[in-house]
């Protein structure tokens, strides 16, 4: 089993890096092998509408000048997915807008093939817009055929600066939790 994290922060190594580390130490522990790819701060183009993939059917993205179709190809090949975004102006990055509907469009066109995979949002937030973010993911998940675990409160760590969220016990709490429930998940529907 397997289970892909893809951050979505511009920071590798910031906040929303340090929450998805969170889910996965409990994951991993498990014996279930995790990755993070990181895919904020890269130039992800949106969706031209084109319908292409649904021609080809190659569970491919026409566009192939940017990491999409390696996100689509891990997301594809994992038994679980992690989306993990810093709030922007209450929603997601727009890496992670911009995989979601160019993913959710391929998995579509190529006979759902994110059905019935174990699919958690997290996100990170300095103070509101979190909720907002949160059903952003969780929207993409349920119209996905995935299987969405739950944890002690909402899936967000509070912080700004870099590190903050170290400061945040309720939010690395959730995370753990989170991972727990996503490990037990896989393992009883495997």
């Amino acid at each position: 089993m397997k289970v892909i994290a893809i951050n979505t922060s511009p920071r590798p190594d910031g906040n929303t890096a340090m929450l998805l580390g969170k889910v996965l130490e409990p994951i991993a522990s498990e014996g279930i092998e995790t990755e993070i790819f990181q895919l904020g701060g890269k130039l992800i183009a949106g969706c031209k509408a084109c319908y292409t993939c649904f021609r080809a059917k190659d569970r491919r993205c026409i566009q192939t000048d940017d990491p999409v179709n390696d996100c689509i190809l891990k997301m594809a090949e994992a038994d679980g997915i992690i989306l993990g975004s810093p709030t922007y102006f209450a929603d997601i990055s727009p890496e992670l807008k911009a995989l979601i509907d160019r993913a959710g469009l391929v998995a579509m066109a190529n006979g759902a093939i994110f059905r019935r995979k174990v699919g958690a949002a997290v996100i990170a937030v300095r103070r509101g817009g979190e909720i907002h973010a949160f059903d952003t993911i969780n929207h993409f998940f349920l119209i996905s055929q995935m299987i969405v675990p739950g944890s002690c409160y909402w899936n967000f760590g509070i912080g700004r600066d870099k590190g903050e969220v170290a400061n945040d016990a309720e939010g690395l709490k959730t995370m753990r939790i989170l991972g727990e429930n996503m490990a037990w998940l896989l393992k009883k529907i495997q």
